[in-house]
C-alpha cells in the first residue's frame, strides 16, 4: 500500500486517484470530442470568419482587461463580422456601421433577446426589468412605462429644480475647498440626483449613506466579474470557491431589503394622501410606478418586483455613465487649455452675469455640447452594447 501527498490538506488513497484521474480524463476526452466534432459541422454553416479556438474556453485566452481593445484588434485580422466562442457560447462580434444597421434595424426582431445570465437572473427579479427582459408583450409594456411614464418631458422637466438644488451644492463644495476630488463630487452628484428622481430623498449622509454607497458599488462591480458558469456550464461550481456567488446572494438580498423599505415607505405616503407634499409634479419614479401597479387595467402582470426591477435599471444605467462622462470631459478640458478658454468665453456670453444657467441658456451653448460629444466619441463609458 502507498499514499502519495498533493499539498499539507489533500491526501489520496490510490483507489481514489485512480478514480479521479480516470474522470477527468474522461471529462477531457469527452470535451475535446465534443469540439472537435462541432467544429467539423460549424464549417457547413457558412459562418462569418473566426480566430482558432481552443477546446472548452473558446477564444476567451483573446480577451484581455480590455475587451473592446481585443475585440478591435481581432475585428482587424478577421473582419467587421466575425465569430467567436466564449466558452460554449457563441458569439457574433460586429464592428462596422453597416452590420450594426443590418442587426439592429433590418433584422431587429431575430436579435432582440437577451442571452440569459445568472447575474441578471439573480440580481434582477429573474429579468423583469426593461433593459435585460426577454423580447414580448411584458418587455413592450415596460418599456412604454418607461418612455412615457418616467422619461417623458413632462417627468423630465419636473426635476429641473432637484437639478439646480444638486448643482447648486456642488459648486457649494467646491468653493469651500482649496483642491477637490473631482471623482468623488461627481459620483455623489449624480447618486443623489437619481436617489431623489427615483426614490424620493437621498441616502448619501450619515451610516445609511455609507452602506448605501458600498452596497451600490458592490452591485456596479459585479458585471465586470468574470462570472465562468454563464460561458462553461459545467465548470460554474468555481463561482462558489471564488466567492463570486455568495457576493451576488448577499447584494441581492440586501439591495431587496433596500427597496423593499423604499416601497413600503412610499405605500405609507399614499395612504396617509402626502405624496411629496407638492402634487403631481413633485411626484418620484416610485410613486409613478405605485399608480402603475394599482391600475388593474394596465394589461400585464406589473408588481413589487417589476417596481424593485425598474429601479434598480435607473441606478446601474444613470449613476456610472454620468459620472464617467463628466469625469473625462474635465480630464480632456484640463489636457486642451485652448478649448477651456473657447468654452469659458462662451458661458460667460450666454451667462451674462446671471448667477445660474438655465436649460433655455444651455441649449444656446454649440460648444459645450460639442465637448460633450467628443468626450463620447473619445471615452464611451460603455464601450460594448449589451448583448
Amino acid at each position: 500500500m502507498f499514499s502519495f501527498n498533493v499539498s499539507p490538506l489533500l491526501s489520496f488513497t490510490p483507489s481514489l486517484a485512480s478514480i479521479t484521474l480516470v474522470l477527468f480524463i474522461t471529462f477531457l476526452t469527452f470535451k475535446c470530442l465534443r469540439f472537435l466534432f462541432s467544429s467539423a459541422a460549424a464549417t457547413n454553416l457558412h459562418l462569418p470568419p473566426s480566430p482558432p479556438k481552443f477546446p472548452i474556453i473558446g477564444n476567451l485566452h483573446q480577451l484581455s482587461d480590455y475587451p473592446h481593445r481585443s475585440l478591435q484588434a481581432l475585428s482587424r485580422r478577421y473582419g467587421p463580422s466575425m465569430m467567436l466562442h466564449f466558452g460554449s457560447a457563441p458569439v457574433l462580434v460586429v464592428s462596422s456601421a453597416d452590420c450594426a444597421r443590418d442587426i439592429l434595424k433590418t433584422h431587429d426582431l431575430i436579435f432582440s433577446d437577451r442571452p440569459r445570465s445568472t447575474l441578471s437572473e439573480r440580481l434582477l427579479y429573474h429579468r423583469k426589468d426593461v433593459s435585460l427582459a426577454p423580447y414580448g408583450e411584458y418587455w413592450r409594456q415596460m418599456r412604454s412605462i418607461c418612455v412615457l411614464q418616467l422619461l417623458s418631458n413632462k417627468r423630465v422637466h419636473s426635476f429641473q429644480t432637484v437639478r439646480e438644488e444638486e448643482i447648486s451644492l456642488l459648486m457649494d463644495k467646491i468653493k469651500q475647498h482649496r483642491s477637490v476630488d473631482l471623482s468623488d463630487l461627481f459620483a455623489s452628484l449624480t447618486n443623489d440626483i437619481i436617489c431623489r428622481t427615483a426614490l424620493g430623498r437621498k441616502y448619501s449622509e450619515g451610516m445609511q449613506g455609507k452602506k448605501f454607497k458600498g452596497l451600490l458599488a458592490d452591485m456596479m462591480g459585479l458585471p465586470g466579474i468574470f462570472n465562468v458558469g454563464d460561458f462553461i456550464p459545467s465548470l460554474g461550481w468555481i463561482n462558489k470557491l471564488t466567492g463570486l456567488d455568495a457576493k451576488v446572494e448577499r447584494v441581492a438580498r440586501e439591495f431587496n431589503q433596500f427597496l423593499d423599505e423604499v416601497v413600503e415607505e412610499h405605500r405609507r405616503k399614499m395612504e396617509e394622501k402626502s405624496i411629496g407634499g407638492g402634487g403631481e409634479d413633485r411626484r418620484d419614479f416610485v410613486d409613478v410606478l405605485l399608480d402603475i401597479e394599482k391600475d388593474k387595467t394596465v394589461g400585464f402582470a406589473f408588481g413589487a418586483d417589476s417596481i424593485k426591477a425598474l429601479v434598480l435599471d435607473i441606478f446601474t444605467a444613470g449613476t456610472y455613465t454620468t459620472y464617467t462622462v463628466l469625469e473625462w470631459a474635465m480630464t480632456e478640458l484640463l489636457r486642451h487649455p485652448r478649448a477651456v478658454n473657447i468654452l469659458q468665453i462662451e458661458v460667460r456670453k450666454i451667462a451674462n452675469g446671471k448667477p445660474n444657467i438655465t436649460n433655455a441658456d444651455l441649449e444656446k451653448m454649440h460648444y459645450l455640447r460639442a465637448v460633450l460629444k467628443e468626450t463620447l466619441r473619445l471615452h464611451p463609458p460603455i464601450p460594448l452594447l449589451v448583448p
